[in-house]
C-alpha cells in the first residue's frame, strides 16, 4: 500500500509540473504575441514594404505560394508574421500541384526564440529578429 502512496505522490508532482510548463509556454506565446502586433503597427506607420511569403519544402524541394502578405522573421525563410500579426512557419511538405496552387497555412502562436533546441547558432530572439527588419522600431 505504501507504494500506492509514492505512486499518486509521483503522479500529482507530474501533474503539476506540466502545469507550470503550460503556464509558463503560455506567458511567453503570449509575449511574443504582443510584440508582433506592436512590429506589425510600427512596420505599417513606418511605410515598411511587406511581401509575398512563400512556403519552402522540406530539404529545399521547392516553393508554394501562400496567399500571404507580411515580413520573413528569418534569412532562411522559414519563419514570418503577416500584416495582421500572426506568426507562421514557412517549411512544409509541398508536392507538385502545391507550387502549382498553392499551400495554405495555419498561424501559430509565436515562440520568444526562433529555432529554439535546433542546431548553434540557427537560433535568434524574436526581438533581435524583429530589430533586424526594422531597427528602432520599439519605443520602449
Amino acid at each position: 500500500m505504501r507504494d500506492d502512496g509514492w505512486a499518486r505522490q509521483r503522479a500529482e508532482a507530474v501533474r503539476v509540473q506540466a502545469e507550470r510548463l503550460e503556464a509558463r509556454q503560455d506567458a511567453e506565446h503570449t509575449r511574443a504575441e504582443a510584440m508582433l502586433r506592436d512590429f506589425v503597427a510600427a512596420a505599417t506607420a513606418a511605410g515598411l514594404v511587406p511581401g509575398d511569403l512563400q512556403v519552402q519544402g522540406y530539404g529545399g524541394r521547392g516553393t508554394a505560394r501562400t496567399g500571404l502578405t507580411g515580413w520573413y522573421l528569418r534569412v532562411d525563410r522559414t519563419a514570418g508574421v503577416s500584416t495582421d500579426g500572426a506568426f507562421y512557419v514557412l517549411t512544409a511538405p509541398i508536392g507538385l500541384l502545391d507550387r502549382v496552387r498553392g499551400i495554405r497555412l495555419e498561424p501559430r502562436r509565436p515562440p520568444l526564440i526562433l529555432g529554439a533546441g535546433g542546431k548553434d547558432g540557427e537560433s535568434v530572439p524574436l526581438a533581435t529578429a524583429l530589430d533586424r527588419l526594422l531597427p528602432g522600431w520599439r519605443t520602449e
